[in-house]
């Protein structure tokens, strides 16, 4: 056991000796499977009950945000561990392991419990139809009660992803999509059916899926990796460690609670507009996502080198890594973005039968071509900026943007001048396009620079 941290310096994968595309590549096909598995549930329970689609697109939402309570110690352990691998300083990396996720299991145990005890009220709040909450409270209580394997198997995949191993969430991602279909297509459809359990077939297909990928990183992580867990790293407990990650990790998911927060309450805006609003916005929201899919995994391989080449002291390289990557990026998703908007007629009819919805959505796609300049922009630049330790800035610029901007738009065209749910798509592209221009201005300034957290950590 002792000789573990010799057996992580002997093997360290160092990513500036590959390319953003060699490690955004498996980051992509993850990301995209990632989605796939809540969209998955989506378009096999619209042949089998439009009430329960709303339902799930609702409670997804708010699991969502609660999931981003994870990310305040996943987040920072993949920062951390990356500078520390960049700076060549291996002898306290079991130790980071062990308090992240030790820290991230305490919590996800608790907003379990929570989640499985007040799932309905949760969801009265926001403003859910009722027909839907019965389906809707069903679904959280499986699923988020035992949110808690997200939460550990997300905190892993900041470590693997820190050392390189990109290409391990993609296969897990994949073996996901196929217990979860297969999970869905036996309740739904097949030798199951005459159970009728439904939306709670579905939740038990997405549960068991999640504890495959658990055990997967589990094992991974001890025998690719070489990590160490265990109570030893926690005696004397290493409160530097876990002081660091907080300092580092709530700044950092901050940004990202603003957002989900700022979506739940456009979703409640959203839930007052109708069946049609709230479907149309969910198809709407799958199609917007596969088109910043691109720009999201280049953005993280990003993150990934500018961790490393920071730790090294290296600002200059990881200046221009960003520049290069926002440049490709802004190309293919504009891109994609405008194709999405021609096709759309065609792709939404595949997802539902009502053209109102599918006439509502197309007109999304239309308002999102602009949005994604903002958003890729954002994406690229902000995720770098925390890999360099500039954790605090870009919190402060989201929280004032998505809720001066974003809710403040979405409510005052939406609701007030009566735009339905292109006021709030308006509203999104708004915010994403201030921000994308105060934070493209900040990364040519160098402002991010000389934040280094390796040496406070040591």
């Amino acid at each position: 056991m002792a000789d573990a941290p010799a057996k992580i310096q002997k093997k360290p994968v160092d990513p500036l000796k590959r390319t953003v595309f060699s490690l955004a590549l498996p980051i992509f096909f993850q990301s995209l499977l990632g989605l796939s598995l809540g969209y998955i549930d989506t378009i096999m329970l619209s042949n089998y009950n439009d009430i329960a689609v709303g339902a799930i697109g609702n409670a997804n939402s708010i699991l969502g945000f609660l999931n981003l309570a994870f990310n305040i110690i996943s987040s920072a352990t993949g920062v951390i561990v990356s500078q520390y691998l960049g700076a060549k300083q291996f002898e306290k990396m079991n130790k980071i392991y062990t308090v992240a996720i030790s820290f991230n299991l305490a919590l996800s145990v608790v907003i379990s419990l929570i989640v499985f005890l007040f799932s309905e009220p949760l969801l009265i709040i926001m403003q859910v139809p009722a027909e839907m909450i019965p389906n809707a409270n069903m679904y959280m209580k499986i699923v988020g009660g035992t949110i808690f394997t997200q939460a550990v198997f997300n905190a892993f995949s900041s470590i693997f992803m820190s050392h390189g191993k990109t290409g391990f969430g993609m296969f897990v991602s994949l073996g996901m999509n196929i217990v979860n279909i297969v999970g869905n297509y036996c309740f739904l459809y097949g030798p199951l059916s005459f159970l009728d359990l439904g939306t709670e077939g579905v939740a038990i297909s997405t549960c068991l899926s999640r504890i495959f990928a658990l055990v997967a990183a589990i094992i991974y992580f001890y025998k690719v990796i070489q990590g160490r867990l265990g109570i030893k790293y926690l005696r004397p407990f290493p409160i530097n460690i876990l002081k660091e990650l907080l300092k580092l990790g709530i700044p950092t998911a901050g940004e990202n609670i603003s957002y989900n927060f700022s979506q739940l309450v456009l979703q409640a805006l959203i839930n007052t507009m109708g069946m049609v609003a709230i479907n149309a916005r969910i198809y709407a929201n799958m199609m917007c996502t596969f088109t910043y899919m691109f720009a999201y995994s280049a953005a993280i391989a990003t993150q990934i080198i500018v961790g490393h080449s920071v730790g090294a002291n290296d600002y200059d390289f990881a200046y221009k890594r960003v520049m290069k990557t926002l440049r490709i990026g802004m190309i293919v998703s504009i891109s994609i973005a405008v194709i999405n908007w021609l096709v759309s007629g065609y792709t939404f009819k595949a997802f539902s039968d009502d053209m109102a919805v599918v006439e509502l959505a197309s007109n999304m796609m239309f308002i999102s071509i602009f949005l994604e300049i903002g958003r890729t922009t954002n994406i690229v630049i902000i995720n770098s900026m925390k890999a360099a330790g500039d954790v605090k800035f870009p919190t402060i610029l989201a929280i004032f943007s998505m809720w001066g901007i974003s809710v403040l738009l979405a409510y005052v065209l939406g609701i007030v001048m009566n735009m339905g749910l292109a006021g709030v798509w308006i509203g999104m592209a708004c915010d994403e396009i201030f921000r994308g221009i105060i934070v493209f201005i900040r990364w040519q300034r160098g402002t991010w620079k000389g934040k280094r957290i390796v040496s406070s950590a040591a």
